[in-house]
């Protein structure tokens, strides 16, 4: 029996290392490069499920940490798994619930990159050995004890179609020992969960994850490391650089030695200004929250540029956000609508302003796919 998830080459840049592909998985086909929003809950913030199938959103990212601790992974489970209980027929990936643990440990990432990348919360994470990491439950305060196996079982609860193995996440600041000894420590907890994901793969696949920070030997040592385990693709995670250039200078190291014959995604990162240099340099699926996050703020993305939709130049523009857009917002509101119900308040203004900024970014990837395919990018 055929495996349900594989990766289909479809045509190869002469220009760049951009290419165009096809993921096959149980819930549907996602073309690559693709941009894969983020529902952490199990929802797209302010956009049901059965309208995020509308708007071709081919892969969708959900949050283990947060769906295990509630409503519980168990109870997902119940509900038939993570696609029945949302109502969403088309491919999920699952992250391994590591990002947010240490999170609460190190910062968010906006901190980290001001320099601030030191312990937050030193409550919540109540010790990290090789066994994995005891964190407190913001919801009730409960010690929880994430390990590589109980990762996978959560996210095999939750029956996404990617999953990712648990990793450590130390900060960018982080001394060259401690980068070492937490590289050596990951890998090992790779290796765990992999071998906890191939006892039973219910028909998902797992990424691994790249680590080695801004360090290209250590990054290159873990490709090899990864490449040569059955691991179905690659995400490129840990501490990505302190600044855009030093990212994309750390991926264009990086990218020649992860194999081609299997798909890669880059976590966490997908503003406007990310996406085509990572689409040269190779990357094939990439996720954030930066479109509906946008949007909830009143920003929201043209083809002229992004507009602050509460600037009073807005209050008589009785026509589209963007003429050239599709979407259901700009097919049936004005902008000065949109801005009346910003300052208004109504919730509906999330909504339509969510709805046009993912389409934005669903319409954006077919047109790189288009420009891959036309020799141009």
């Amino acid at each position: 029996m055929n495996h349900p998830f594989s990766f289909e080459l479809v045509y190869q840049s002469k220009k760049s290392r951009a290419r165009v592909g096809r993921i096959h998985t149980p819930h549907g086909i996602i073309e690559t490069p693709n941009f894969v929003p983020v529902g952490t809950n199990g929802s797209l913030k302010a956009i049901d499920s059965a309208y995020t199938d509308q708007m071709d959103i081919q892969l969708m990212f959900c949050n283990t940490y947060h769906l295990m601790l509630h409503p519980g992974s168990d109870l997902v489970k119940k509900a038939g798994g993570l696609h029945t209980f949302m109502n969403r027929t088309r491919p999920l990936i699952t992250d391994s619930g590591g990002f947010q643990v240490f999170s609460l440990m190190y910062g968010s990432l906006h901190q980290e990159l001001k320099s601030k990348g030191t312990k937050q919360h030193d409550n919540a994470v109540l010790k990290i050995n090789e066994e994995g990491v005891l964190f407190r439950s913001y919801r009730d305060g409960s010690p929880i004890l994430l390990t590589p196996e109980s990762s996978v079982q959560a996210q095999k609860d939750l029956g996404a179609d990617i999953i990712i193995p648990l990793d450590e996440l130390p900060p960018y600041h982080v001394d060259q020992k401690k980068l070492k000894a937490s590289f050596d420590r990951t890998h090992r907890w790779e290796k765990r969960s992999l071998d906890e994901h191939m006892r039973n793969e219910q028909n998902q696949t797992m990424y691994a994850v790249i680590h080695g920070g801004v360090d290209q030997e250590l990054r290159k040592k873990s490709c090899e490391i990864l490449s040569n385990e059955p691991f179905g693709g690659f995400a490129i995670g840990g501490s990505l650089g302190k600044t855009h250039s030093e990212m994309f200078t750390m991926l264009t190291d990086l990218m020649p030695h992860l194999p081609t014959d299997r798909p890669n995604h880059l976590l966490g990162i997908g503003d406007l200004g990310s996406i085509e240099p990572a689409i040269k340099l190779g990357i094939d699926t990439l996720d954030s929250s930066h479109p509906t996050k946008c949007a909830r703020h009143g920003m929201l993305f043209t083809s002229k540029g992004m507009i602050k939709i509460l600037n009073a130049q807005y209050k008589e523009q009785f026509e589209p956000l963007d003429p050239t857009c599709s979407c259901y917002t700009c097919k049936h509101y004005t902008i000065a609508y949109l801005r009346h119900l910003f300052k208004a308040h109504e919730l509906t203004a999330y909504t339509l302003a969510s709805i046009h900024n993912v389409h934005f970014m669903m319409n954006l990837m077919a047109n790189y796919r288009q420009s891959i395919l036309d020799g141009n990018l």
